[in-house]
């Protein structure tokens, strides 16, 4: 471990940090340019052939960036879709980045660093980074926003120039330092562990968007939500949102077990989608009327009344339910499309009872700091079930490519062990830690 990292764990002064190099080589969870292809013609990509732990150059700082010593981090669906070369590889993407020249020209290399969740210790700041300072405690919203993009001033996610940190640029979370933007940094929950941290920005910002804010459904008191994949780690904050919010939150999961964890988790309303005769994944494509019948009538007996919004991030499967399912006037919002990216679904429906279709993306800044916000007060608290080591990054993300994890799944970096970056202990305490660590009694058993 080079000396910067030593230092970083051994608690040193800022000032010290400040006075010690950064390394020219860093440990990182990465993908080669070399593998694209290797998966073609295959059924089962298994992401462990094209994610490598090793050995990784350290980039030049812009001066609106930071270095942050990463503590921690999480594993996202993005980072399957990357390490499978799905649905095009990344590095076209960051080819395409770096041909805006300057600093961008430093993203098209023959690697790249993956990751969008990271929590860590800020080590260096750019010329131009004002509000940051060595040795800040921090999370990284994968938000990577132009800030002399006009459209990002109105919204930061409505820049033209915006993208995903991690997974549409170079320098990711997985990995021993990270390079980011001033612009996507969140103050550290001072309660939480680094793994707890590192496990809610991606996830828990892009739900605060979808379901709170403005430019989502504007969830209210005594809405009924319906939320797809409720124990995923998008859904498990859904249902906490709704719950947090006054609303009534109705959770749909695919086996005994997840129905299970979200009985114990106070989700209000249970749903199997065996139950509607519904099969998990593709299988869940056939008649999606029919199927929003049998859920709709199953939420009516529960509730008496039809959701208002539907949370779904699960895509192919499940849109066209959505869209039928939810009540006149009502919402579907969708941030992603794990099952497949083609959706159908009877246009009737929607607009005969003037429903809506909202895309969401991520976070803005403001969004990321009012999620942490409700972090800090304890009306969230981390969906962190299995916790990895840097070096069996691969295993991590192969648990999540097969769907055998519920909630997040964590990794830690630099940290050696779990269970540090505690600054607030009588928060910890007040908050109750049995709360704040609940869902860790889920933690898979398998190694696949």
């Amino acid at each position: 471990m080079d000396t910067l990292a030593e230092a970083v764990l051994s608690g040193a002064t800022p000032e010290e940090l400040s006075g010690l190099p950064l390394p020219e080589h860093f440990l990182a969870a990465h993908l080669r340019a070399s593998d694209v292809g290797i998966f073609d013609g295959e059924t089962d990509k298994d992401v462990r052939r094209s994610l490598h732990v090793g050995s990784v150059p350290m980039p030049r700082l812009a001066p609106d960036e930071v270095v942050v010593a990463v503590m921690a981090s999480s594993i996202n669906y993005n980072t399957v879709w990357s390490a499978m070369f799905e649905p095009i590889s990344t590095f076209t993407t960051l080819r395409r980045f770096a041909r805006q020249g300057g600093y961008a020209a430093r993203h098209d290399l023959p690697h790249q660093v993956v990751g969008s969740d990271a929590a860590g210790v800020v080590v260096r700041v750019g010329d131009g980074v004002r509000h940051w300072n060595v040795g800040d405690h921090v999370m990284v919203s994968p938000a990577y926003v132009d800030d002399q993009d006009p459209g990002s001033h109105a919204d930061g996610m409505m820049g033209t120039e915006g993208r995903a940190w991690g997974y549409e640029t170079n320098f990711g979370g997985l990995a021993h330092y990270t390079i980011v933007r001033a612009s996507q940094l969140v103050p550290k929950p001072p309660h939480l562990t680094w793994e707890e941290a590192a496990s809610i920005t991606l996830c828990a910002g892009t739900a605060y968007r979808m379901l709170v804010s403005d430019r989502g459904a504007q969830i209210k008191q005594g809405d009924v939500v319906l939320v797809w994949g409720a124990t995923g780690g998008l859904g498990g904050l859904a249902v906490q949102m709704v719950k947090n919010g006054g609303g009534i939150a109705v959770g749909v999961v695919s086996s005994d077990q997840k129905a299970q964890i979200l009985r114990e988790q106070g989700c209000d309303v249970v749903i199997d989608r065996r139950e509607i005769g519904m099969g998990d994944g593709a299988e869940g494509t056939g008649d999606a009327i029919e199927y929003g019948k049998r859920l709709g009538s199953r939420i009516r007996a529960e509730l008496g009344e039809d959701p208002r919004v539907a949370f779904d991030y699960v895509g192919r499967a499940t849109f066209g339910t959505s869209v039928h399912v939810v009540r006149r006037g009502g919402v579907v919002v969708t941030c992603g499309s794990s099952t497949g990216y083609q959706h159908q679904y009877d246009n009737r429906y929607l607009w005969m009872n003037l429903k809506r279709v909202i895309g969401s993306h991520i976070a803005n800044l403001q969004e990321q700091w009012d999620t942490a916000r409700l972090f800090r007060q304890g009306g969230l608290v981390p969906i962190l079930t299995d916790v990895y080591p840097l070096a069996e990054t691969g295993e991590a993300l192969r648990l999540v490519q097969t769907n055998r994890h519920v909630g997040k799944v964590g990794v830690l970096c630099l940290a050696p062990a779990e269970g540090l970056g505690v600054t607030d202990p009588e928060a910890r305490e007040r908050i109750g830690v049995e709360r704040l660590t609940s869902w860790r009694r889920y933690a898979s058993t398998a190694r696949v």
